[in-house]
């Protein structure tokens, strides 16, 4: 009969299992270092576009988002089935490994601070997109394409209600 080496043998504390009672302890790696360092994540421009247009709305003073022409084709969009309303209208991000730079494009109600829109709006989006996706904003650049006076209509109406 041979005697099992001494490496195999579940009772040892050398044993490759880990424990000293034979079973793997819970603490014992597969693969070796930070669960972090193994695999890659990677986020879509989209993503960091809806965060961005979702944080820029949020903002008091914030009317609109997108240019005229950008507005008045998402209206028509939005009342066809399935469309839905655009979230990354006015937004535009460009994504790297480690960092984004966003463009942002707003309409502002009539009577706000337009730098103090600027301001919030900035602010807001970035601390959305780095607490959500980690990654560093290096820049937001804000366009104004319009100012909503407090008479005009909205380019965007309220659909009406299919039931009466």
């Amino acid at each position: 009969m041979s005697e099992t080496p001494e490496r195999y043998r579940p009772d040892s504390a050398s044993s490759a299992s880990g424990g000293e009672d034979g079973r793997k302890s819970p603490l014992a790696k597969r693969g070796g270092g930070d669960p972090a360092t193994r695999g890659r994540t990677t986020i879509a421009d989209g993503v960091v576009e809806k965060i961005a247009g979702m944080a820029a709305r949020d903002v008091v003073g914030v009317h609109a988002m997108g240019s005229g022409f950008s507005r008045t084709f998402g209206a028509v969009r939005d009342r066809v089935p399935g469309g839905g309303k655009s979230v990354t209208r006015g937004v535009k991000a460009e994504v790297g490994e480690s960092q984004t730079a966003l463009d942002l494009e707003i309409v502002v109600d009539y009577g706000v601070s337009i730098s103090d829109v600027a301001r919030d709006v900035r602010e807001n989006v970035i601390a959305a997109v780095e607490r959500m996706t980690g990654l560093e904003v290096v820049e937001v650049n804000i366009a104004v394409s319009d100012v909503k006076l407090p008479d005009e209509d909205d380019d965007e109406p309220e659909p009406e209600p299919r039931l009466q």
